[in-house]
Parts: C-alpha cells; structure tokens; sequence
C-alpha cells in the first residue's frame, strides 16, 4: 500500500522541486560497518551472513521513513513497506536481480531469500521484470574492499529508488568491519536520514537491540 504525500504541506517541498530536475539528483556516502557481532550470529545460528545483513539493512529502511520514499508519475508517495532487489551472482561469474519480500520475522524472510537465489542461480541472463518502486536496489561485491563505488545509470529515465552496496568484509585487531555504499535521491532526503538509517543499521548488526 502507499500514499501520495501533498507537496503544499510537506516540509521538503522546496527540496524536491530544488533537485528533482537535476540530471544527477543523486548523492552518495560510503563508510565502513561493523559487523563482528553479527558475522558470529551468523555463523553459531548457521545463518547465510548476505541474508543476515539484508535483512538487517531493510529493517532498518522500513523503520526509516524517508527510505520508503519515491517519484511515481510526478507524484511523490510513501509505501506502507518496502522490499529488496539485490543482485545475485552465478558459479559461471555473471549476475542476475532478484526480488525478495520483506518480512519481519528474519526465518521467514531468509526462507524465501534463499528459494529467490537458487531460482536465480539455475536462471539466465539478467532476470529483468517490472520495475519496482516499492524496493532498495541491493548490491553486494564481497571481493572488493572499497572505499568509494558509483553506479551505471539511464539519466533519460527518472530513477528515486536508492542504492545500498555491500562489499569485502575485512579483519581489523579483533574487529570485522565491512564497507558500505549508500546512493539516493537528494529531492527525498539528505544526510540527515541517510545517517538515521545507518544508526539502526548498525545497532542491529551489533546485536544491541533485536526489537
């Protein structure tokens, strides 16, 4: 379900009439996360570590609400719930996209997450269907610890959905950080909120608070 928001009494209006004609309305940020807590979890709960932490993230953007924020049409809505469309790699080095549901309950979630990658996996080709507003364009390159990433894009086509990529998980002393890239649509929001996703993020991935 979603909602259009009326533009006369929304407090970015200024913002997004500002931004949203800019060839290039996106901004991005790139930081490094922890997630010593969360790998272990993973690994004593015989969890997929990827689903662990997409799920996390995507938590964290349904309980963010500038995350679940898009461009449909010239109108600007709010989606009661946003999913992910991350890409997944094949044995013979080529990717697909997917689409996975969000649901609270990780088990659920990580069931049908892991159903999607195995449908993908047998597939070909790029997998391309509808395009989707309702999600985030996940993206995951665990070979490459970087520390600045950017993405191919269609200018002509007016994308709002925002970016999250996760790559190479590294040691530091006793700490196993990862980097995280994160692009989106500066009409819908800032670093203000890019900075509350990543609060609940991380708070998540430290295991801190489950609820």
């Amino acid at each position: 379900m979603k909602r259009t928001l009326p533009l006369e009494t929304w407090a970015r209006r200024e913002h997004y009439l500002f931004f949203k004609d800019f060839d290039e309305p996106f901004f991005g940020v790139n930081l490094r996360v922890d997630c010593t807590a969360a790998y272990a979890a993973s690994r004593r709960l015989g969890h997929s570590f990827f689903l662990s932490y997409l799920h996390k993230a995507l938590r964290a953007a349904n309980e963010t609400e500038a995350f679940r924020i898009r461009i449909e049409n010239g109108e600007v809505v709010i989606f009661d719930r946003i999913n992910a469309s991350p890409t997944v790699g094949r044995p013979d080095g080529t990717f697909a996209f997917s689409y996975m549901q969000y649901h609270p309950d990780f088990e659920v979630f990580a069931a049908a997450g892991q159903a999607e990658i195995e449908r993908v996996r047998h597939s070909s080709g790029l997998c391309l269907g509808d395009e989707k507003p309702d999600v985030i364009h996940f993206s995951s390159v665990p070979w490459i610890d970087f520390n600045g990433i950017s993405h191919a894009r269609h200018f002509s086509l007016r994308d709002s959905v925002p970016k999250i990529t996760f790559g190479k998980m590294i040691e530091s002393g006793d700490r196993k950080l990862m980097p995280v890239s994160i692009h989106a649509h500066h009409g819908l929001m800032d670093a203000w909120h890019v900075g509350q996703f990543l609060e609940r993020f991380e708070e998540l991935m430290s295991g801190v608070s489950q609820g």
